[in-house]
């Protein structure tokens, strides 16, 4: 049986994910990380995006806001503003997500808060991502 290292995803409100795991990949702030068991320790930020997990053969996505992310050899911390299993994402709502902060990210006006906007839309392609089938992260 191959290592483990547990995984476990928090926001404020509940704990998303809590499992044994055999390797992931997190978007840092300076760019996609793999964390496998037995990782030095390291505390990175992690910006809106997917972590790609993969535990006992099964692949799978999960979306995340902001946060950080704490590793050490046998737990991975990832605490996060929010974070949604792919089942339990609304596609449609998503989509509409994206296309209302594409619009106003076109918008000329001035009472358009542009980085508010971007975060909507960072947040709603994340969500597609995360249900999106092709995952490519390797055991």
């Amino acid at each position: 049986m191959p290592p483990t290292i547990r995984l476990e995803v928090v926001t404020p409100e509940r704990v998303v994910y809590s499992e044994d795991i055999n390797l992931m990949e997190a978007p840092a702030i300076d760019g996609a990380i793999g964390i496998l068991p037995r990782h030095a320790p390291l505390v990175t930020v992690l910006k809106t995006g997917v972590l790609k997990v993969a535990s006992g053969g099964k692949r799978f996505k999960i979306a995340i806001s902001e946060g950080f992310m704490e590793v050490k050899p046998d737990q991975i911390n990832v605490v996060v503003r929010t974070a949604e299993l792919p089942h339990e994402i609304d596609v449609e709502r998503a989509r509409k997500a994206k296309e209302r902060a594409e619009e106003r990210l076109r918008s000329e006006r001035s009472e358009i808060d542009f980085a508010r906007a971007e975060a909507a839309l960072e947040r709603a392609i994340a969500r597609l991502k995360a249900v999106e089938r092709d995952i490519d992260i390797h055991e």
